[in-house]
């Protein structure tokens, strides 16, 4: 029987990788508008690069990249940097197809909803209400919480424990192998690999359900749970 459902959201919920790079490349042109001298491309590398050494959800990326690259920080150039990311994420922000369709018909089903993130707190919240998608989900849970990221077991205990569910009654769905699916395991809750947003180029997830659409999720609960 499966009571619950504990969602990653980047990558599984949302495209948020697309989302990053549209808003960086509007970062850069942004700069460049207002008087950086370098090359577009050279430019998002650097950055992109910054962000694989610090976290993509640092949020003081273009000043340590600024300041790598020439010393100092300038503010002009920040505040171009930040207006442009901050407008195309904005408007290039989506949720993979049949997100609003798999919640709403969880909830009918009666199955409880969690998200979980490693994203700071407010981040987490903006993307969610931005959404549309804080009606659906009973608790959110920010790793930054408890001081531990996935795959630590913490922030899964802390879902488990909002939800009042039981691991064996629980399913994880996230697209970080190495991370969602391998925390959730090592705590015997039940996974669910969202292929469709996988950036890592992942062979083997070690899931026990793959999902190509996230709708699928909705047939595998049924499937678990039998007739209502």
């Amino acid at each position: 029987m499966i009571k619950a459902v504990i969602f990653d959201v980047d990558n599984t919920l949302t495209d948020f990788m697309r989302t990053k790079r549209a808003a960086v490349d509007s970062a850069v042109e942004s700069m460049i508008d207002a008087g950086l001298r370098v090359r577009k491309e050279v430019m998002v590398e650097k950055i992109f690069a910054t962000y694989w050494k610090e976290g993509v959800e640092d949020q003081k990326i273009f000043d340590k990249v600024l300041k790598s690259e020439f010393g100092r920080v300038d503010y002009k150039l920040l505040a171009a940097g930040i207006v442009g990311y901050r407008r195309s994420k904005a408007g290039t922000l989506a949720l993979y197809p049949h997100v609003h369709l798999t919640l709403l018909e969880l909830m009918r089903l009666g199955v409880k909803s969690a998200a979980l993130s490693d994203a700071p707190k407010l981040e987490v919240w903006l993307r969610i209400v931005g959404l549309g998608l804080h009606h659906y989900f009973d608790h959110v849970v920010a790793s930054e919480d408890l001081g531990k990221r996935k795959p630590a077991p913490e922030p899964f205990r802390k879902a488990l424990e909002l939800l009042g569910s039981e691991p064996a009654e629980t399913i994880m769905v996230g697209d970080w192998a190495e991370r969602d699916m391998l925390g959730a395991r090592n705590l015997g809750i039940r996974t669910a690999w969202a292929k469709y947003g996988d950036t890592q180029g992942t062979v083997d997830s070690g899931a026990e359900f793959v999902l190509s659409d996230i709708h699928e999720l909705v047939d595998i609960i049924r499937r678990e749970n039998g007739p209502a």
